[in-house]
């Protein structure tokens, strides 16, 4: 049955003026709607397009920004998407008769799967309308099975858009329209916005340019914004206004037509606003601000200077001054809404530019506060960027036109699942010996097909290579397809080379039933129990399947229904090690797989202790878990910082390390508990609800560890880089990504000792004396004594918003 069947079951298409029509679903981002319907009862009628129709609740007294208040919101039948920005009168006798007045208008995204949502009766989503924005749930109440309606509360969350005046009576007129109830049920015609009697339209201005400089400047007396990668956009407000230049002069008010409606709503007769033209609806980069043209929005602006007010230029007066006359301006525009004050932040320029990059920023541009506005590039403005650097594999490279390079530009790839993702190219960056030697190293690496599926117009006169090499690669930002923009290589990465494939597959062991020489354990026959595993200590593969078996009810709490990666030693320490993600032919019914979105081949994961020792008899010593369970993979639950140190630091440096890492995201409202590695470093863990995705986690992690990192250099490292090491401590916050993994609580290590990573409480940890301190004869002995004091999993996003300085 259509999903429109009860919209139009309900309704003659030969009387009623609604739309009929499915109608198209947006190119971009979802949109939304709310209609305020003088029906029997005025109430406000909420819509979030989702699957090519417009979900619908009636809100019976309209929304309200304060959180405490919880308005009552009927599920009705869906309606066709054109119904969004429907406006009229419904006859009487026909069904909702009465005057539909569009309240507001704007897009919509859930913060979590919108399904799923709908089905647990708990919607979470944010809202980028014109009047509403911000953070909103709509959660569903239980009703007496008699009940035939669906009732659900509408509830406004705690961020900068509650707690403002009661938008119901604020806004009494049509967003589109501007015309009241009353005006639309007679039939009146549109009622201009803006002010009665507006100015002339200020004359074009070349905009004023900031210089790129290596640093932020030091000293008082400086304003520092967060650099907006965007297109820079000057409003003039004013008769036939508004219009949207660019900082070339062109007209391209038509290009972001779903701006000026807003912008038409600032009062002021006549204006002159500087600022950058964004994607809007919480999307970021531009990347998708070019999607967002392509698909005619949705965008937002951001202002952040105002060069003329109401006839009179503000040019000559200081920047505090234009700012505040901005401000004044803005006072009445909503908060997290299409358009927005830039941020800036007074201080040290070093400071602000700190906490920039460590968010993942592209930089500031750090103005002087006394500054007039003078058109051109000036040394008052000036701009410092971030710089972005991963490694990424080489996977190829071009032939240079220039006599004398070896080569033009070398191809990159990044790791995903078991294969390789095309990132672009880089051509820039080179010396004459970098180039000399990169030639010499990719020689002997050359291959007949491309590792990566690269698209044809790129792999015209590419030879290929095996992703053999490292590079570590500066860069802008990604497209939306992935691709790098502005590469420039910085140097190979000696400290992480990938392994070239296995030229045959993995040898897996079959499980062979209990015979002469072999032990059953938890049912599972363990074949050669006497064979060392480790030399130095005399453990045995059986002695290794049996603490498997006895720390399971211990092990499982932490690694159960988790994605695994096994590193496997069939041969013992001495032999031949390697680490397997999925399950091969003949792997033990024990082990099992789970398919996890996104990826081509199944995850393995264990929940008994059968799977343990399963593995075990396959050659396992090591179990390395992901930050997920299989249930939901898209949604993290454990944070993970790894103290590595440099291998002249002592381990009571690391220990303090922990604890200063432990008071630093406690004061972020994040309780962590440690785990010692069974090597020489530590694990510093925090629990989480499952209330973000991947992106947020990471993004906080690598903030968190490079703002550490900045503020103590002498002591941290955020980068790998083995040279930066040397006498510090890298945090490594890369654990936290869709596919990395991190050594699980009470796994042996295939280190000599057999030693365990050891979970353990911070008073334990303080009494501690190396990261080794246990291993598989001691650790279960000594488990119930100093186990870690787990809290309850927290949610991440307040500690984000703390660390964002919100």
């Amino acid at each position: 049955m259509s999903r429109l069947a009860a919209y139009r079951a309900r309704r003659d298409p030969g009387a009623t003026p609604e739309p009929f029509d499915a109608g198209a679903p947006s190119a971009g981002a979802l949109r939304y709607s709310m209609q305020n319907h003088d029906a029997t009862r005025l109430h406000w009628d909420l819509r979030l397009e989702r699957d090519g129709v417009l979900l619908s609740w009636a809100v019976t007294r309209g929304p309200s920004l304060d959180p405490a208040e919880k308005r009552l919101a009927v599920r009705t039948e869906d309606h066709p998407i054109p119904y969004l920005t429907f406006e009229g009168v419904i006859p009487r006798g026909q069904y909702g008769a009465g005057t539909v007045m569009l309240w507001d208008l704007g897009h919509w995204r859930p913060l979590d799967d919108a399904g799923r949502g709908l089905a647990k009766g708990h919607l979470r989503f944010q809202l980028y309308g014109r009047r509403l924005t911000g953070l909103w749930d709509l959660v569903r109440i239980r009703g007496r099975p008699s009940e035939k309606r669906e009732n659900w509360l509408l509830v406004k969350a705690e961020d900068d858009a509650a707690r403002r005046p009661d938008p119901v009576a604020r806004h009494r007129v049509s967003v589109s329209t501007g015309r009241s109830l009353d005006q639309i049920a007679a039939g009146d015609g549109p009622v201009p916005s803006g002010p009665a009697s507006p100015l002339k339209l200020p004359d074009p201005v070349e905009p004023m340019l900031a210089s790129l400089v290596d640093s932020p400047p030091e000293g008082e007396g400086w304003l520092h914004e967060v650099k907006i990668d965007g297109y820079r956009g000057m409003v003039h407000l004013g008769k036939g206004g508004p219009v949207i230049r660019t900082r070339n002069g062109l007209d391209w008010t038509a290009r972001f037509a779903a701006l000026v409606p807003a912008l038409a709503e600032l009062p002021a007769r006549s204006a002159l606003i500087d600022g950058e033209i964004v994607a809007g609806a919480g999307a970021q980069g531009f990347s998708a601000l070019q999607q967002a043209i392509t698909d005619g929005g949705p965008f937002g602006y951001i202002a952040f200077d105002l060069l003329d007010l109401d006839g009179r230029s503000l040019r000559n007066r200081p920047l505090t001054e234009r700012r505040a006359a901005l401000e004044r301006l803005l006072a009445d525009a909503p908060p997290l809404g299409l358009v927005q004050l830039s941020v800036a932040l007074p201080g040290k320029g070093a400071d602000a530019m700190a906490a920039v990059c460590a968010a993942g920023g592209e930089g500031i541009v750090s103005k002087r506060a006394d500054a007039v506005y003078r058109s051109g590039r000036a040394d008052s403005w000036r701009k410092a960027k971030c710089e972005r650097r991963t490694a990424f594999a080489v996977i190829g490279w071009t032939r240079s036109d220039s006599p004398g390079r070896p080569f033009g530009a070398l191809l990159l790839a990044s790791a995903e699942g078991q294969g390789w993702r095309y990132r672009g190219r880089v051509g820039t960056g080179f010396s004459a010996q970098a180039q000399a030697e990169l030639a010499a190293r990719m020689a002997p690496l050359t291959r007949g097909t491309a590792p990566a599926q690269v698209p044809r117009a790129q792999s015209r006169g590419v030879t290929w290579i095996e992703p053999a090499l490292m590079a570590e690669i500066r860069y802008a930002e990604p497209t939306a397809d992935g691709i790098l923009r502005h590469a420039s290589f910085q140097g190979l990465r000696e400290d992480k080379m990938p392994p070239l494939p296995p030229s045959s597959p993995a040898p897996v062991i079959r499980i062979a039933p209990g015979g002469q020489g072999g032990r059953v354990i938890e049912g599972i026959a363990v074949t050669s129990p006497d064979r060392v595993i480790f030399p130095g200590c005399g453990v045995t593969k059986g002695d290794l399947a049996a603490y498997y078996a006895a720390a399971a009810p211990l092990m499982l709490a932490h690694c159960a229904d988790r994605p695994l990666a096994l590193l496997r030693l069939p041969e013992g320490l001495a032999g031949e090690r390697f680490f397997q993600k999925h399950a091969g032919r003949g792997f033990p019914a024990q082990m099992r797989t789970t398919p996890i979105p996104g990826e081509d081949e199944p995850a393995i994961y264990v929940n008994t202790a059968a799977g343990l020792v399963a593995g075990a008899q396959m050659g396992v010593v090591e179990y390395h878990i992901r930050g997920i369970r299989r249930d939901r993979a898209d949604r993290p639950d454990r944070l993970v910082f790894d103290l590595d140190p440099d291998e002249g630091l002592d381990f009571s440096q690391v220990r303090a390390a922990a604890i200063d890492l432990r008071d630093r995201l406690a004061d972020l409202g994040l309780p962590t508990w440690p785990m010692l590695t069974g090597g020489k470093g530590i694990h510093v863990v925090a629990d989480l609800r499952r209330t973000v995705g991947w992106d947020t986690v990471k993004l906080f992690a690598r903030a968190f560890a490079h703002l550490l990192a900045a503020e103590q250099p002498g002591r941290y490292v955020a980068v790998m880089s083995k040279a930066r090491r040397e006498g510090r401590i890298f945090i490594d916050w890369l654990r936290n990504d869709a596919q990395a993994t991190a050594v699980s609580a009470f796994s042996c290590r295939a280190r000599e000792g057999a030693t365990v990573a050891m979970p353990l409480s911070w008073d334990a940890l303080d009494r501690t004396d190396g990261a080794n301190a246990y291993d598989i004869r001691t650790a279960l002995q000594a488990a119930p004594g100093i186990a870690p004091d787990r809290r309850r999993p927290v949610s991440l996003e307040p500690a984000a918003r703390a660390l964002a300085g919100g």
